[in-house]
């Protein structure tokens, strides 16, 4: 299904920030199956259980660790390997912990995505450029209309705020530097991927609630549900990943055309509740409990939020592949699998992905 990636990403140089995280270890993969040259830049991998220590990501990759905040180090690495791609994922991703650390999330997520287009005005080469934001850049209303990718920006807590900070920072080298309409003079095409709420194997995150089912179910605990009424666009973590590549092939075809932002989400259905996400795990798992304890004082989180992904439908021949039901078995299998042979995940998660691609 999706050879197309093939031709456009294999023998190319990909900068990707936030190689060894979750989803930068996911897309680390991908493109080294799809034949990509891939160098990473990020922290370092938080503990041996890891994504990227279990599929190997050292031997993918070129891999400089470092953080977003040290300009020159960012700005040197990009120039020094001269990239035909940027995927830039790094950032600090969670809601919770932003409320502990409100300015190094800000220092994170905004400046340090300013210091990475500081990288790319040091190019001398064409290069197409796709950031990773979130859906929480938008102003949440709490409606149940699912927002567009021109509607208002905006941000309650420390996390979404700084990761529109981070849009406007964007937007702001697109026209100065980066002019679409001075394209053929700087050959720089910016592209923005907006998603949330992926799922999928090897998420250790606090407070998230994948990794706090794997956790309890893995070590036959209950587990523990904060939020049961939230809703959530849920989706698989190949999902919005195949969008932002699929985003690159179409800069790569036409950059004038697609450099904009884009909604990556599942289909309205699948925005279901917590609580029927964790009975959804419990019977795919085989066994477990769930208890919603009597909390106070809690940090907001958003109770609903959906995206209109209409745009990367009919524009870039995106489309969801898996429901809900189907995303949750395709992670649960993998935790499933992680407890029962951690040295085998680097094949498993190969499988997972060629499988998904349709290339095996």
């Amino acid at each position: 299904m999706y050879n197309k990636l093939v031709s456009a990403y294999k023998g190319k140089k990909i900068f990707l920030t936030g190689h060894t995280g979750f989803k930068g270890s996911w897309l680390l993969k991908t493109l080294t199956i799809l034949g990509a040259d891939v160098k990473g830049y990020a922290l370092a991998p938080e503990n041996e259980e890891n994504l990227y220590n279990l599929i190997q990501g050292d031997k993918l990759c070129e891999s400089v660790i470092a953080d977003l905040r040290d300009k020159e180090k960012l700005v040197s690495s990009i120039k020094e390997f001269e990239p035909d791609f940027i995927f830039h994922l790094a950032a600090q991703p969670l809601v919770r912990l932003s409320y502990e650390f409100p300015a190094e999330t800000f220092e994170i997520n905004a400046i340090g995505t300013a210091n990475l287009l500081e990288g790319v005005r040091a190019l001398n080469k064409p290069c197409n450029i796709i950031l990773i934001t979130t859906d929480k850049v938008y102003h949440n209303n709490e409606w149940v209309y699912p927002y567009r990718e021109n509607d208002r920006l905006g941000g309650y807590d420390p996390y979404s705020a700084s990761k529109a900070c981070a849009e406007l920072v964007i937007n702001s080298y697109q026209k100065s530097f980066f002019n679409i309409n001075n394209y053929h003079e700087h050959q720089k095409a910016i592209a923005v991927g907006r998603a949330g709420n992926v799922i999928g194997g090897g998420d250790w995150s606090k407070d998230r609630l994948i990794p706090d089912i794997a956790r309890a179910l893995g070590n036959n605990k209950k587990i523990t549900v904060r939020n049961p009424v939230s809703v959530r666009p849920w989706q698989h973590v190949l999902e919005p990943l195949v969008g932002y590549l699929l985003l690159g092939e179409k800069l790569l075809a036409d950059a004038i055309k697609y450099a904009e932002p884009y909604n990556f989400g599942p289909y309205g259905e699948d925005a279901l509740p917590v609580k029927a996400m964790v009975e959804l795990a419990i019977e795919i798992w085989g066994k477990g409990e769930y208890e919603v304890p009597q909390l106070s004082n809690q940090p907001h989180e958003a109770g609903l939020l959906k995206l209109d992904i209409s745009k990367a439908i009919d524009q870039l021949g995106w489309k969801p592949q898996l429901n809900a039901k189907k995303a949750v078995e395709y992670t649960i299998d993998w935790y499933k699998s992680f407890f029962e042979d951690k040295a085998g995940m680097d094949k498993y998660t190969e499988k997972q992905i060629t499988g998904f691609l349709n290339l095996n």
